[in-house]
């Protein structure tokens, strides 16, 4: 294994991104100039640029308070800048999920979101787009003291009476726990922020990677969010524990209710034993410390249900230390570059493989169908070539019957267009039954009338048979527009099969496509919400409402997204299906009218045999051009997508 770094194999993953970025921008711009691309083929690698573009790498650690999740932060991604980003000093720490990103549309800030926002209407997602929400105070990055001190806003808390922590759906009253803070003075102290944003123009954070610090059962619980989207959708979760806990009540409820469920969408899922240097007792030989952590190493993984080679015991506070110190031997005692390079292993080429996946797919469809047009355009060049070489020396009464042949091609062609046309409409009919299931309307119209039943419910069992119906109504939609698909590509490929049987056109089979990655996925929002709410509590209280409320509205935001993103695969499939067809058509349409009109003029004498025969050559080579082009192009981007990094390596370093 190489000593490359976690930060290096980002650095090369953002410049293979960046590469392969302007090669398919390279091959956009050369479809538009030769004019032979179409709104299918625009559309398509329009959103391909717009999804490198915007390419992020997420990151999330997961914790209970005073795990170190900060500390790793810094000592992982943050060494460089010689101070510790996030606050991770005694006592003072993250209070609520904090996002690390950089965006350049702001300036360098931290955004907070109040506590109070808990008990109004609307998502994180919502309130993201609501900028007067959000409390912001600049980060002056020329001072390091005063950076520090504006980060410090992220451990404030305040003090709160129970009715409130109750209505933002923070404490259970019912909790012994909760009841022995309460009975001082019937007080307890809260987190002043819900969620905050640090706009940070970090080197890292410039490339694309976002970082989830997510600190406390309590704000996991409280924020459906964090549950039904940014979790899921990170592309590695750290879970962190302390050696000088070991695993507690909390990690095993945070593990099991909010990190395993979620494996299956998660490139990496890693356990790290934290505060190891906790054990390195001076009286001790190295032997017995190393045995030591090993035994709390196998604890926690046979806790967790994990292998023992998913647990890394480290010491984030030492390796921040080694690496601004340059210590290298404190540095390995850590054992942060075991944590690093399993992140690099598994992280970097896992996300690499799903865009170059995703990316291949795009270009493979629409150079596959550029060249299928230059083919066919070229044979119908040639076959036109020689058609005329074989008038050399023939009377004009063999002119006629080719022109008259032309005629009747060009007039069953028509004909064949007028079944093309009532297969649109029936094909357009069938778009508008899609829609009309799987479009926002009718969701809309479900989400409202949950969102009535719940107001009116004031018990649990309400409560579920109104989410049950949801759930069945939404399935009942995608299984109905996956029953329209099906219908649809059958048509399809039979026009296709006629077409290319009658009228020689290139047999193309229409893409397939399935929705059974949305339907997938509303299984598993369905079943989050059995886990969470599927109670035996029958009256709601006072925050359970709250929480229940908020958490639909994520919900329902998060099925709107759903549909959003399976309506826009859609709308681009169904132009993929029928946009090829249109394609030859109106490719061979333009080749069957230049073949009459090449006939018809030397028929007239208005031009010589020799002189359209070399403009017809001439064009041959135009097009030949074209396809040597498109394939030089192509190739360059496959040499991208293939990404040798043992080559790029040895080039780098000769």
């Amino acid at each position: 294994m190489t000593s490359t770094s976690l930060v290096d194999e980002f650095e090369h993953y953002s410049s293979w991104r960046d590469a392969l970025y302007v090669r398919v921008e390279a091959l956009r711009d050369w479809l538009d100039t030769q004019e032979l691309g179409d709104a299918e083929s625009e559309t398509r690698l329009g959103q391909l640029l717009g999804r490198l573009q915007e390419d992020t790498l997420n990151v999330a650690f997961v914790a209970e308070f005073s795990r170190g999740k900060s500390e790793l932060i810094n000592a992982i991604f943050f060494s460089d800048y010689r101070q510790r980003v996030l606050p991770s000093s005694a006592g003072r720490t993250t209070m609520c999920p904090t996002e690390l990103y950089y965006s350049p549309l702001r300036g360098p800030s931290l955004r907070l979101l109040p506590i109070e926002t808990k008990t109004q209407p609307g998502s994180l997602a919502d309130f993201k787009l609501d900028a007067a929400a959000w409390t912001e105070f600049p980060l002056n990055l020329d001072s390091a003291d005063d950076m520090s001190a504006t980060l410090m806003r992220l451990a404030d808390t305040q003090r709160v009476d129970a009715a409130t922590a109750e209505a933002y759906g923070l404490i259970d009253p019912e909790d012994e726990e909760t009841a022995r803070h309460l009975a001082h003075d019937g007080h307890i102290e809260i987190p002043r922020w819900r969620h905050a944003l640090i706009n940070f123009p970090h080197p890292l954070l410039k490339q694309g990677l976002v970082i989830l610090d997510t600190p406390g059962l309590n704000a996991i619980g409280t924020e459906p969010e964090l549950t039904l989207s940014m979790l899921p959708n990170a592309h590695a979760v750290l879970f962190l524990l302390a050696a000088d806990t070991g695993v507690t009540k909390s990690d095993i409820e945070i593990w099991h209710h909010h990190i395993a469920p979620v494996g299956g969408t998660s490139r990496a899922r890693l356990a790290v034993l934290n505060k190891i240097d906790g054990l390195w007792d001076e009286l001790k030989t190295q032997a017995e410390i190393d045995a030591e952590i090993a035994r709390q190493a196998a604890s926690s993984a046979a806790l967790l249900d994990l292998p023992i080679n998913q647990i890394y015991p480290v010491s984030a506070q030492k390796a921040l230390v080694a690496k601004v110190r340059g210590d290298a031997a404190l540095l390995a005692k850590s054992r942060l570059p075991e944590l690093e390079a399993a992140l690099t292993l598994e992280l970097i080429p896992c996300k690499q493989a799903l865009v170059s996946e995703s990316s291949q797919l795009v270009i493979e469809d629409v150079v596959v169908k550029t060249t299928e047009l230059l083919e066919t355009r070229l044979s119908a060049i040639q076959d036109q070539v020689d058609e005329l070489e074989g008038l050399r020396g023939k009377n004009r009464g063999v002119i006629q019957g080719m022109m008259t042949k032309a005629n009747e091609d060009k007039q069953q062609f028509e004909r064949g267009l007028q079944q093309f046309n009532a297969l649109r409409n029936v094909f357009a009919s069938q778009v508008d039954i899609l829609r009309g299931h799987l479009g926002m309307p009718a969701l809309k119209v479900e989400v409202s009338r949950v969102r009535q039943a719940m107001e009116k419910s004031y018990f649990s069992a309400g409560l579920r048979e109104a989410m049950g119906y949801f759930f069945r109504q939404v399935d009942g939609n995608l299984n109905a527009s996956s029953a329209v698909i099906k219908d649809i590509r059958a048509m399809m490929d039979a026009m296709y099969q006629k077409f290319s049987d009658e009228h020689g056109l290139a047999a193309v089979s229409p893409p397939g496509y399935s929705l059974s990655k949305y339907r997938k996925e509303m299984v598993r929002l369905e079943r989050i919400f059995d886990e969470r709410f599927n109670t035996t509590f029958k009256m709601l209280t006072v925050g359970q409402r709250q929480l229940t409320t908020r958490f639909f509205e994520t919900l329902a935001s998060k099925v709107v997204q759903v549909f959003e993103l399976a309506n826009s695969e859609t709308e681009a499939w169904l132009k993929a299906t029928i946009s090829p067809m249109e394609t030859q058509i109106r490719e061979h349409k333009t080749q069957l009218k230049r073949r009459l009109e090449s006939v018809s003029r030397i028929h007239a004498a208005t031009e010589t045999l020799d002189d359209r025969i070399a403009e017809l050559e001439a064009t041959l080579g135009t097009v030949s051009d074209q396809l040597d082009n498109l394939a030089r192009i192509n190739t360059r981007i496959t040499d991208a997508l293939a990404d040798d990094r043992d080559e790029m390596r040895r080039v780098k370093t000769a």
